[in-house]
């Protein structure tokens, strides 16, 4: 018996995937041809989407979900990101998931403390 998840269940698995830096996981929860569109960049593709999420993997200390709303294959995440170089950014994450996979993201933020502590790092 194949058990699928909700669109529900993986955007809390890729929240809760992301925060431990588990990408292999990530992986498994993206389609092929994600298409993700943000306040810090585009990505179309796995590879590129992954590659985003590993970047900002690496000044990220916590992800804290304040609500979570979902509707057939629609998640929409309100979360406050944390992170080593800014201020906790409150953020909005959309998803659709088609055929058990996040097809397509969108995020959405104020980047400018983000950014201005990411240029302080490097």
């Amino acid at each position: 018996m194949t058990t699928t998840r909700t669109a529900r269940e993986l955007a809390e698995t890729y929240f809760t995937a992301w925060e431990a830096g588990d990408f292999d996981t990530l992986r498994g929860l993206l389609a092929e041809n994600v298409d993700f569109v943000g306040a810090l960049g585009t990505a179309s593709g796995v590879a590129e989407a992954l590659a985003g999420l590993e970047g900002l993997g690496q000044v990220l200390e916590k992800i804290d979900v304040k609500a979570r709303v979902a509707e057939d294959g629609e998640v929409i995440t309100w979360f406050d990101l944390y992170t080593n170089v800014a201020p906790p950014t409150p953020t909005a994450n959309w998803m659709h998931v088609e055929d058990g996979k996040v097809s397509r993201i969108r995020v959405t933020f104020d980047p400018r403390a983000l950014l201005a502590g990411l240029e302080r790092q490097n």
